[in-house]
């Protein structure tokens, strides 16, 4: 009975500890929740494009100098900043956060006293609001640095919206080669999820992305004259048609897949003019690599045989971007359970699949990894989807935001 007792003093001390030690990290999360909000604005107002992110590299290692006890080296593929938080003992382990830094070609249309004051240039996508997250992510770390052993590794990427995108480069260039997390976190903006709850899925989580394009080449002339001309129109619509077989005739259903033909070009026609020439420019999404490879195949031999049996030809050309993004099991459930410990069980939400693809894909092919979501949703306001002129945030999302990635590091390196 008496060690009975004990242990339940024991437990209970150590609960009261982790309350307390919870409630301390949403303290600090709020008292630099003006310096998120602030730095988030800063970027949103001077967005740069992939592979330019020049500026907002120099902003964020203008606040990295200003913290202590930290380490990291700039103008990685590109732009990209690599560094680490060194907790109070150096115990072998590891685990790293990444934030991506480019904005998209969209001109904003938001009413914000801090829209962007590039034309044609915004942050569309929230990756001002990941940058400003892990900004204050880091500052409450190098705080806290007695409460962790281990480090903390910090990834700024580059080039996300652009292939073949800047996770793959930073690979390339060497930034696990001296020490490889044990795990690897990342989050996204979600307007359609209310603010103050995060969404996760193990396993298989995001699509991989492939695009291709397709040049049909006839015979062009007047158009009252069709028997004289090889209609490439003709050609390329039945194309189109027969290249959604592919998903609803050839695919396995338990295997989402999409193929969207997102451009019809004709090239030299007019209303009594048959063009010589037609390109169709679309893109496969899916989670098989083997039916990936398969589905490319597919639009080959259909294009140029659909092709021939009118006289055309086919060029094909097939892009190949990211892979699927793969959350793993034993990463994401203990994010999860991390998550219902600092949010609530309410605010933590299951996911599907999504169809929309990520580059992170490439750090989740090396390190065990979690890619979860954020929710942005305003209350009352109409969502605005990511990618689109009008796109906003709640501010809020940052407080959350940082309190848990703080208490996500914490909590794995102690």
């Amino acid at each position: 009975m008496r060690r009975s007792a004990v242990r339940v003093r024991k437990v209970a001390h150590q609960f009261t500890q982790t309350m307390e030690f919870k409630e301390h990290i949403k303290h600090l999360s709020h008292k630099y929740y003006d310096y998120t909000v602030e730095c988030r604005r800063f970027l949103h107002q001077n967005p740069e494009l992939s592979k330019h992110e020049q500026q907002t590299s120099e902003f964020i290692c203008k606040e990295l100098d200003k913290l202590s006890g930290i380490t990291y080296k700039k103008n990685v593929a590109g732009y990209g900043i690599v560094g680490f938080i060194s907790g109070e003992q150096d115990n072998g382990k590891c685990i790293a956060l990444r934030a991506d830094m480019d904005a998209l070609p969209i001109c904003e249309t938001t009413n914000l006293p801090f829209k962007s004051v590039k034309n044609g240039v915004m942050h569309a996508c929230g990756h001002d609001v990941h940058c400003a997250i892990l900004l204050s992510t880091i500052r409450i770390l190098s705080n806290l640095r007695n409460e962790f052993k281990g480090k903390v590794m910090f990834i700024f990427q580059p080039s996300e919206e652009e292939y073949p995108g800047g996770a793959i480069e930073m690979i390339k260039a060497g930034i696990f080669n001296t020490i490889k997390p044990s795990a690897i976190f990342a989050f996204h903006t979600t307007p359609e999820m209310d603010c103050g709850k995060i969404g996760l899925k193990d396993g298989n989580y995001m699509a991989s992305t492939d695009e291709f394009y397709i040049t049909i080449e006839g015979k062009g002339g007047h158009g009252a004259m069709p028997n004289l001309n090889i209609d490439p129109i003709i050609a390329a619509s039945h194309i189109v048609i027969s290249l959604q077989t592919i998903v609803s005739r050839n695919a396995e259903p338990s295997i989402p897949t999409t193929l969207t033909i997102g451009n019809f070009i004709t090239e030299g026609g007019r209303t009594n003019v048959t063009p010589s020439t037609v390109k169709l420019q679309g893109i496969i999404r899916t989670f098989d690599d083997q039916w990936r490879e398969e589905i490319h195949k597919l639009i080959i031999q259909i294009s140029e045989a659909t092709a021939k049996s009118f006289g055309a030809t086919a060029d094909v050309f097939i892009d190949k971007g990211y892979p699927s993004l793969f959350n793993n099991k034993e990463v994401t459930e203990k994010t999860k359970s991390l998550a219902i410990e600092y949010l609530g069980n309410k605010n933590v939400l299951d996911l599907n699949v999504r169809m929309t693809a990520e580059d992170f894909a490439y750090f989740a092919k090396e390190i065990p990894a979690c890619y979860f979501r954020l929710g942005t949703k305003k209350e009352g306001c109409t969502v605005t989807n990511l990618h689109s002129s009008d796109f906003d945030v709640d501010e809020r999302v940052m407080e959350y935001g940082v309190g848990f990635e703080v208490f996500l590091a914490i909590s794995l390196l102690k």
